[in-house]
């Protein structure tokens, strides 16, 4: 599994210690940036970047870090092929790679410690979809609605 990165500025600092936490865990990553703290930086840009990467393979999942980690949600979710919740509890996170089959996730760097968006990104790497018949089938009512 590839993992796919990108933030704002509010989310800079947190990517850049998630990076590390990665190449800890062993997980191949790709950076989509920024690459250096930008002030004026918009986290549309990155968003769909990484939405895009992650819509292009079968197995990648991306990491999204703003202020509130909703704008680069709601960025993300405009790409066909892209579930992406904004996260804030590791059960929560459980709970929607299971049922939901997310495949990004939105961290909050303003409402939520460093090291609690720590434990939720290693929750969603840990985490596998159920296959569950009634989840399959959510999931794809969902593929439905993108067409």
């Amino acid at each position: 599994m590839k993992i796919y990165l990108g933030s704002d500025h509010r989310g800079f600092a947190l990517k850049e210690k998630l990076k590390k936490k990665l190449t800890e865990w062993n997980y191949e990553y790709e950076d989509l940036g920024p690459f250096s703290y930008n002030k004026d930086d918009d986290y549309p840009d990155f968003a769909k970047a990484v939405g895009e990467k992650v819509a292009s393979g079968p197995s990648g999942r991306g990491i999204l870090i703003c202020g509130s980690g909703v704008g680069v949600s709601i960025t993300a979710n405009k790409i066909n092929g892209v579930r992406a919740g904004t996260m804030t509890d590791v059960e929560q996170v459980k709970a929607s790679v299971a049922d939901e089959d997310t495949n990004v996730i939105g961290l909050s760097n303003d409402y939520t410690s460093d090291d609690k968006n720590i434990e939720i990104a290693k929750a969603f790497l840990e985490s596998k979809f159920s296959g569950a018949e009634r989840h399959v089938r959510r999931v794809n009512k969902i593929k439905e609605s993108e067409k």
